[in-house]
């Protein structure tokens, strides 16, 4: 192969490559305009896989009937009619007395449904405007101009139920009017008809159904919301296509099993907060039996960062799935929990913007959240900005401190258990490294999350989005 040759088939190749990147790049664009108009919900992508097919269905089948029978009955017909008109006028041109004509005239009406006059020395009209859209019209002029060879004149709209033709022969007009049935295919419109009523009466019984299949469902995704954001699902039980069921026995299933291991767990720790409780009360008697010493002092302390170390991991261990939502005010939750701020000798500002600050939550969980953020925040701030709002779907709480704040990749590493940052926040405070883990626990029992970004304070800002 020539180094030419060897040229132009890397440059064919070249503008190959570069087609088929036009074309995935089309195609990609074209998916994603589909994707946006298309509509997200389940009913109204099943109700176009039921309709589109049936529209098309009776738009092939209009036009073949439209263009081929239809078409078809309607020129063969006005091509009947135009060699009446044709034998008439050949008729009259051949025997143009009076007598004649009248025989001519009689004989039209009775033998070919035609109904003759003869208008002497007159001249035909002129042309009128013509219909923009007419098979009646189109089909019957030219079929008369094919056969008559003579002027003629046509009205196919001025009388509804008649055709009128005027035709110049030699002195005279002839008139002739015939039924518009004789050349037109008149009951066409009862096929469209039925075609039409036909599909809609399928088409409500077919919403109808799909409505019935759909609801299944939506009652099962609605469930699965409800569980997710640690409501009550009540009222729900398997039903609908035998698929349905089956997901939904399997999502009732799920729920049993995850109940069941709640209750064993907390029984569990029930236990154990129980033993572990009274060692330390027997400790705790103990030194006091001993006295004030030095040492016992120091024992003292260790005893009481053991008991808030246990607490903490057992408020960790311990799931509140198991707390029944109910309506609470949010704003009575925000304002007890800057009050315990301000205890701690932080400055704390709180608001709460919204229609209706009554939201579905565990109070427990919920308040054990907001206040393990104002913790974290006043315990390495001295300011604290706490500000919630509530629109249609989100609950929205931020927590802002003026502390030093948490460098942006290691935010996520303080969600995970027994993790402290001492680099970035102050090492003289204490904790177990629960209090954020905690905090975004509560947050996703109740379907949400917890997030760290920069604050305008200067330092962190926490913020919980809990559906509502």
């Amino acid at each position: 192969m020539s180094l030419l040759d060897t040229h132009m088939v890397g440059a064919a190749r070249a503008r190959l490559r570069h087609t088929q990147a036009r074309m995935r790049e089309n195609n990609a664009r074209f998916g994603a305009w589909f994707n946006r108009v298309m509509p997200k919900g389940l009913f109204a992508r099943s109700l176009i896989i039921i309709v589109t097919p049936m529209v098309i269905l009776q738009s092939v089948l209009a036009f073949v009937f439209m263009e081929r029978h239809y078409n078809t009955v309607t020129r063969r017909l006005s091509a009947a009619v135009s060699q009446d008109i044709t034998a008439v006028a050949d008729l009259a041109v051949n025997f143009p007395t009076p007598e004649d004509q009248e025989r001519i005239r009689q004989i039209a009406q009775t033998a070919m449904g035609l109904t003759v006059e003869f208008l002497p020395g007159e001249r035909l009209p002129a042309p009128g405007p013509k219909p923009f859209f007419s098979i009646l019209d189109s089909a019957f002029t030219s079929e008369l101009g094919k056969r008559l060879g003579r002027p003629f004149w046509t009205d196919t709209v001025g009388k509804s139920n008649l055709l009128e033709v005027r035709v110049q022969l030699d002195g005279t007009v002839m008139r002739v009017f015939a039924r518009r049935s004789q050349a037109y295919l008149s009951n066409s419109h009862i096929f469209l008809v039925w075609m039409v009523g036909t599909s809609l009466v399928l088409l409500a019984v077919a919403i109808l159904f799909l409505r019935n299949q759909i609801k299944p469902i939506e009652a099962l995704a609605d469930a699965a919301i409800a569980f997710g954001k640690g409501r009550d699902v009540t009222g729900f039980r398997p039903r609908g296509a035998r698929e349905v069921r089956g997901a939904a026995l399997a999502f009732l299933e799920m729920r049993r099993r995850i109940e069941r291991q709640i209750e064993q767990r907390t029984t569990m720790l029930a236990g154990v907060s129980h033993d572990m409780r009274t060692i330390l009360t027997r400790f705790k008697l103990e030194l006091a039996l001993i006295g004030d010493t030095v040492e016992t002092e120091a024992l003292r302390k260790d005893v009481d960062e053991l008991q808030s170390m246990l607490e903490a991991y057992l408020a960790f261990a311990r799931d509140d799935t198991g707390e029944t939502p109910v309506s609470v005010d949010v704003s009575r939750i925000i304002d007890d929990t800057r009050f315990n701020a301000e205890r701690h000798g932080a400055r704390v500002t709180a608001s709460f913007t919204g229609d209706d600050p009554m939201v579905m939550l565990r109070p427990d969980a919920f308040r054990r959240c907001l206040a393990n953020l104002a913790a974290n925040a006043w315990r390495h701030g001295t300011r604290i900005a706490i500000t919630g709002t509530r629109d249609e779907r989100w609950l929205t709480i931020t927590v802002d401190d003026d502390g030093p704040g948490i460098p942006p990749d290691r935010r996520d590493d303080v969600f995970r258990p027994f993790v402290r940052l001492d680099d970035a926040r102050n090492q003289d405070a204490g904790g177990s490294g629960l209090g954020l883990t905690i905090a975004r626990d509560a947050a996703r029992s109740h379907g949400g999350d917890v997030t760290l970004g920069e604050s305008p304070l200067g330092g962190l800002r926490a913020t919980v989005r809990i559906p509502v």
